[in-house]
């Protein structure tokens, strides 16, 4: 039985980013290691789901627990078992028909196209014993169709895919898990380290390579939206060393920062008022001292620590009010791969950027057509990564997006001079 391996001392590079090009073995142990967060985070919910799936916070970011952990199993059985072209890799065509699924209800339950948002939490999902066990099948499955494979990158391509897909949804597993207040959800974050303050970094005028090469020029996965290689010229700027603090950010709401409409764009001014806030989600008080609502519990945050659950708008709002502004995306990356000699630490909390999230040049969509496709335009960029993310998708190249009135996920930001 492979599930339960969690507890084993797995080699580093199935938990690194390397895995992208890990080869069969290191790769068949980190869908093992997936996977098995994924149960751990059914597990975590198992005695909430009974009275979430009839008493729901009306919030947009929610969806039903059971339906996020049946679409993972879903996602992993259309891209590997089902998919007769799996071994074309990034050059499968999307839409040639599909295997039946060993579930022959799950394209209506767990297909977006099928069971839009709004819908899910009146679909007749099955249990959470049928949910498991569809875990644990298609992951029985895609580990014997991976022994039949060679080593090549299109043959592995959507193994890969399937599995920094499911670390991506593991963690949404996670946030939500804090949105509803689960006590249970805290073991699944990572220990939070203590980082020390340094002085903000002065980047000098320079060229910077944005992007990587086309997926048929270089080994391992890459996500479509990071592919584009182009050379962008980068004007010098000072960027902080580490994200804001509570204790920065705490000036900021002691200043009547939330009232004062100065600092605010329209859009984000509108969302405040719309949903009155005082201070970021969670925090039940922030004169002397910060008092937030940790997975359903009232702690006191370390001053020191990186504020979280901030949105773009409020972020956006702290820089004008201390005269700064939000990083650029190729600025953040930019500091992230040349900075950490002079102290530039990130990995604790995911960061808003000022960059709207856009494809780089001659873009060319993947075979999940709408993993990037659907946030082009409207959602703005996150870099780094939180204490929720697996160490599989901790890149300073990785791309995160979410529209800018998301609170929900572990987010924060740092800032740079004007």
């Amino acid at each position: 039985m492979w599930w339960g391996k969690w507890m084993l001392d797995l080699p580093m590079p199935v938990r690194s980013a390397g895995v992208r090009s890990a080869g069969k073995s290191l790769l068949s142990l980190a869908l093992m290691d997936a996977r098995n967060h994924s149960l751990r985070c059914l597990t975590a919910y198992e005695q909430w789901l009974a009275p979430l799936n009839f008493v729901v916070p009306a919030l947009a970011e929610l969806t039903p627990p059971l339906w996020l952990l049946g679409h993972i199993a879903w996602y992993q059985e259309r891209w590997v078992p089902r998919n007769i072209q799996r071994q074309r890799g990034a050059l499968a065509d999307p839409a040639t028909p599909r295997l039946a699924s060993i579930e022959p209800d799950s394209d209506r339950w767990y297909d977006p196209a099928n069971s839009p948002p709004d819908s899910r939490w009146l679909l007749d999902l099955p249990d959470v014993q049928y949910t498991r066990r569809y875990l644990a099948d298609t992951m029985d499955i895609t580990l014997e169709l991976l022994e039949l494979v060679g080593d090549s990158d299109d043959e592995l391509y959507f193994f890969r895919m399937a599995l920094l897909y499911e670390d991506i949804q593991g963690e949404a597993l996670v946030s939500m898990a804090q949105t509803l207040g689960l006590p249970s959800g805290h073991g699944l974050l990572a220990r939070r380290t203590r980082q020390p303050h340094h002085e903000p970094l002065k980047m000098l005028t320079q060229t910077w390579c944005l992007g990587a090469a086309p997926q048929a020029d270089h080994t391992g996965f890459t996500f479509d939206n990071e592919c584009g290689a182009h050379d962008v010229k980068v004007q010098a700027f000072e960027i902080d060393a580490q994200p804001v603090s509570w204790a920065q950010y705490a000036d900021f709401v002691d200043d009547g920062g939330y009232e004062d409409p100065r600092w605010w764009c329209l859009a984000g001014w509108t969302w405040k008022k719309h949903l009155q806030r005082r201070a970021p989600r969670h925090v039940e008080k922030m004169r002397y001292g910060v008092v937030q609502r940790h997975f359903g519990r009232s702690i006191e945050v370390s001053m020191n620590n990186p504020v979280e659950h901030v949105s773009w708008f409020e972020a956006q709002a702290w820089c004008r009010w201390a005269g700064r502004r939000l990083p650029t995306e190729i600025e953040w990356e930019l500091a992230a791969c040349s900075g950490s000699s002079q102290g530039f630490a990130w990995g604790q909390t995911w960061e808003w950027t000022a960059s709207t999230f856009e494809p780089y040049p001659d873009f060319v969509a993947g075979p999940d057509r709408m993993y990037s496709q659907a946030g082009f335009g409207t959602h703005k960029v996150l870099r780094g990564a939180s204490l929720a993310t697996r160490d599989r998708l901790r890149h300073p190249q990785f791309r995160g997006f979410q529209l800018p009135d998301r609170d929900d996920a572990f987010c924060g930001f740092r800032s740079c001079s004007l």
